[in-house]
């Protein structure tokens, strides 16, 4: 046994950790992540990467890199009798917005990629960052609280080595049974067990089947075929999942999806390969609270919804880049721990309402007019303008710190050469552009690093500094 000292310790390397811990590592912030298992899942579970998600991606250089294994589908949801007569159904909305709606407000788009290539792509680039000491197959087994932070104590699963981590924060990114969130005493409020699933991971030329009726959800209704197919991945690779009795879930072989499925494409001779089975119930949950101390709660940990609206891993990843950049300005000293508190009170309403539309039994169905809001979370319009590197949008613009945008006649404001708290970087825009975004003649707009405006001064930014 022995002691280590270190800023954060972050638990979990699902989507909520790893941008919890990217966000940190892109301050300079020493962390640990820790994570029980051997390896990253090899599950595709999530497929939809949400249009704020992307910007995040975006913003941390990897979109190309998570786009490579992306599947060229429009967001729309399909219903038909079988894959074989897609042409002959109908498509419904899923909230989340097409490509040509995704132009209009944002460099980037939504994206299909399945989890468990978004997931390494992640972990690839947190280690490039060289803050952050990475260590698998590493399982929490104590916390303690401490006057001026956490003590956590860690223990290798291969080896059985012990050791003690003192830390100043604790992300408890560690899943929906989350034992931190036990041991704390929180409780999660909300249904669990609103119908079980059965699924299968499976490969097949279902492509050649639906043609050009390319979509992130299918639905089919044929009797003995009913249910849910998923594209997960480049090639042939899908996931199928239906609705079953409890008492009934052991009766899934591989066979009997491989028969599912084929009644579900509507082909009897289809060729198809299972690589795996599983289950899971459907929970819409909200813990009590997300913070005990200078502990944090982030992820499945804090809120669970269903795969309705797809919301899961993007509400996660939302909340571990918040909650990530927060702790590493309280930690630079550019922002006093207050700024932690706004964490649950910026995160817990989006949270609260994907929740409340995943219990809904027509939570896959939403007009994304009615869902973008809760994605994009009120940051500044996205405007391209022309730099000296060439065309980018105001959203590439954002520093690490502060950003202050103002019009072209703007001398720079003496707030960006003061020294002490978050560096500002001043971005001149031109009149149309700064009008786009709400500045007016001699205004301004002071902008956090995670594209919610701070401060804005309409006509006269006289008090800027």
């Amino acid at each position: 046994m022995y002691i280590e000292d270190v800023p954060v310790v972050v638990v979990g390397a699902g989507p909520a950790g790893l941008a919890a811990a990217i966000a940190l590592g892109r301050l300079g912030v020493e962390t640990m992540l820790v994570e029980r298992r051997a390896e990253l899942s090899s599950l595709p579970r999530a497929t939809a990467v949400s249009l704020r998600s992307m910007e995040l991606i975006r913003s941390w250089g990897v979109e190309d890199a998570v786009r490579a294994e992306a599947v060229d589908v429009e967001w729309h949801g399909s219903l038909s009798e079988t894959l074989a007569t897609v042409a002959d159904g109908s498509t419904w909305p899923t909230g989340i917005p097409t490509r040509e709606q995704a132009a209009l407000l944002s460099p980037t788009a939504p994206a299909c990629v399945p989890q468990d290539h978004l997931e390494p792509v992640l972990l690839d680039h947190l280690r490039s960052l060289g803050a952050t000491r990475v260590h698998l197959h590493t399982e929490v087994v104590g916390v303690k609280g401490l006057p001026e932070g956490v003590e956590v104590v860690l223990r290798d699963v291969a080896r059985g080595d012990i050791r003690t981590v003192r830390a100043r924060y604790l992300v408890a990114a560690d899943g929906a049974r989350s034992p931190i969130r036990r041991a704390l005493g929180i409780a999660m409020r909300g249904p669990d067990g609103l119908g079980h699933v059965v699924t299968a991971i499976f490969r097949a030329p279902l492509w050649e089947v639906v043609g050009e009726h390319r979509y992130g959800v299918y639905s089919v209704s044929h009797p003995q075929g009913a249910g849910t197919f998923l594209p997960s991945g480049h090639g042939d690779r899908w996931h199928y999942g239906t609705w079953v009795d409890a008492d009934d879930i052991e009766h899934y072989t591989p066979e009997r999806f491989a028969r599912r499925i084929r009644a579900g494409a509507g082909l009897d001779d289809l060729e198809v390969t299972i690589e795996r089975t599983g289950d899971f119930s459907f929970a819409a949950q909200l813990a009590d609270r997300f913070r005990a101390g200078n502990v944090f709660l982030a992820g499945d940990a804090a809120h669970r919804v269903t795969p309705r609206g797809g919301t899961g891993m993007n509400t996660a990843i939302g909340s571990g880049h918040d909650l990530g950049w927060k702790l590493g300005w309280v930690l630079r000293g550019w922002a006093g721990p207050e700024l932690l508190d706004t964490y649950e009170a910026e995160r817990r309403p989006v949270a609260a309402h994907n929740v409340a539309r995943s219990a809904d039994p027509d939570g896959s169905t939403r007009e994304a007019a009615d869902e973008l809001h809760v994605d994009l979370g009120g940051r500044i319009p996205h405007v391209w303008v022309g730099t000296a590197e060439g065309r980018a949008s105001t959203l590439d613009l954002l520093g690490r710190g502060l950003t202050l945008f103002t019009g072209p006649d703007r001398a720079e404001p003496e707030a960006a050469r003061q020294a002490g708290g978050p560096p500002v970087t001043v971005r001149r825009l031109d009149a149309v552009s700064a009008r786009s975004i709400g500045i007016r003649g001699h205004g301004a707009l002071l902008v956090r690093p995670d594209g919610t405006p701070a401060q804005l001064w309409t006509h006269d930014a006289s008090a800027a500094a």
